[in-house]
């Protein structure tokens, strides 16, 4: 009785949230009679603060053409799942290369490739939206990790700064020094994203660069994932969860607590706004395939099902224009995908942290795409859950990967 109890209320819970969120498509109509195009985005206030103006813009350009801005900061994808089931689905998509091989299989996207001029693109942001040599989505920006370094601390006790070309050693021979100070060294987060970088500058990966085989069974691998999980458990120069205090690395970092942090072109904005001392970024270090950092993307999508694909379409090549990623550009929150953007006095801009700007875009070029499949969640959700005993120093990467988790991965590779 107490079960039934339960499910009726949870029942009852998510028909209410499900009908206030289709409400957002279904009450709040034009008075006019505009072409209404809806647009689904996730993403934090202020980088909506930025994306408002811009469609404020688009509107005085089109006045025919009105723009429904959906923003969900949580649960994006599992939303957007929803608003798809119910032919609901928004014209212009917001989406990333982690969940485009989904919407591929479903078949819901519009081929953009007549659309889309190649030269003006960096090619790895194109190749994360490429499938069967058809592009899916225009990028609106690229994503890669840097090492970002407190410049103050690193002056304060006369350690080398980081080089371009320095190597796995250099980089925990340094993290070492810090540690001596009662420092951290360096982050530490067991998240696949982040500990990607350790193996793809060893020439390996989580999958074969065609989605349809785990890569982690390989000497490469398993070296790289035993050698990120020595930072915090051999060298003791990155923290663990217990070490931290429930703080952030980026907290850590901002209190002067840790000397490098590896992260993405995201946490600019906060390291201007809150950082009390000099930063700046270095690239990751060279691995024996050098330094090779995963490359992901983020764009907009058509679906295939819109009414307004030519208003749609119209959108999208303003959204994704030079000036219009310009203009998100000069918070700091994004690498733009477009080359003239990217290359601009904004994004290069020396008189704003962090100095050395170009290094994001160098890592571009050095950098892999990250392969993913449709089943890139689930197999993140596994390799989080049966990593976890080797991130805590608890087991080796190999016996891990011998006792069942190889098995679990490798059905759903294909």
């Amino acid at each position: 009785m107490l079960y039934n109890e339960i499910m009726k209320k949870l029942l009852v819970v998510f028909i209410c949230v499900f009908i206030g969120f289709l409400s957002v498509f279904l009450l709040n109509k034009p008075a006019d009679n505009c072409v209404v195009i809806k647009f689904s985005t996730w993403g934090s206030q202020s980088e909506i603060a930025l994306l408002k103006p811009l469609i404020q813009k688009f509107e005085k350009e089109n006045p025919a053409i009105r723009i429904k801005l959906l923003h969900v900061p949580q649960n994006y994808f599992q939303k957007l799942h929803l608003l798809f089931a119910s032919n609901l689905a928004p014209d212009v998509i917001f989406i990333n290369n982690y969940y485009l091989p989904k919407y591929l299989n479903a078949d819901l996207l519009e081929d953009l490739t007549p659309y889309i001029d190649r030269k003006d693109y960096f090619s790895k942001a194109l190749e994360n939206f490429t499938y069967k040599n058809k592009i899916y989505a225009v990028p609106r920006d690229v994503s890669n990790l840097v090492i970002y370094y407190n410049k103050s601390l690193f002056d304060k006790y006369k350690i080398k700064y980081p080089q371009k070309g320095w190597t796995m050693q250099d980089y925990l021979d340094t993290a070492k020094k810090f540690a001596q100070e009662g420092i951290w060294g360096t982050s530490y987060e067991t998240d696949t994203l982040f500990w990607l970088p350790y193996l793809m500058s060893n020439g390996a990966s989580v999958l074969s660069d065609d989605g349809k085989k785990i890569f982690l069974d390989t000497k490469e691998a398993v070296n790289s994932l035993d050698f990120y999980a020595s930072l915090a458990n051999v060298y003791k120069v990155a923290p663990q969860k217990s070490d931290s205090a429930s703080l952030t690395m980026a907290q850590l970092f901002l209190q002067q607590k840790m000397a490098m942090h590896l992260s993405g072109r995201w946490l600019v904005p906060k390291y201007r706004a809150e950082a009390k001392f000099d930063w700046d970024i270095a690239p990751f270090p060279s691995g024996k395939n050098g330094s090779v950092v995963n490359i992901d993307a983020s764009g907009y999508a058509l679906s295939k099902k819109s009414k307004h694909k030519k208003e749609a379409l119209k959108f999208i090549k303003f959204i994704t224009s030079q000036e219009s990623l310009s203009a998100l550009t000069k918070s700091g929150l994004i690498i733009p995908a477009r080359k003239d953007a990217a290359y601009s006095k904004v994004f290069l801009d020396k008189t704003k942290k962090p100095a050395s700007s170009e290094i994001f875009l160098d890592t571009i070029k050095t950098g892999k795409v990250t392969p993913v499949n449709a089943n890139y969640q689930k197999i993140n959700d596994i390799l989080n859950t049966g990593l976890e005993p080797l991130f805590l120093g608890k087991e080796k990467a190999r016996d891990l990967l011998d006792s069942g988790l190889l098995i679990d991965l490798s059905r759903y590779a294909y």
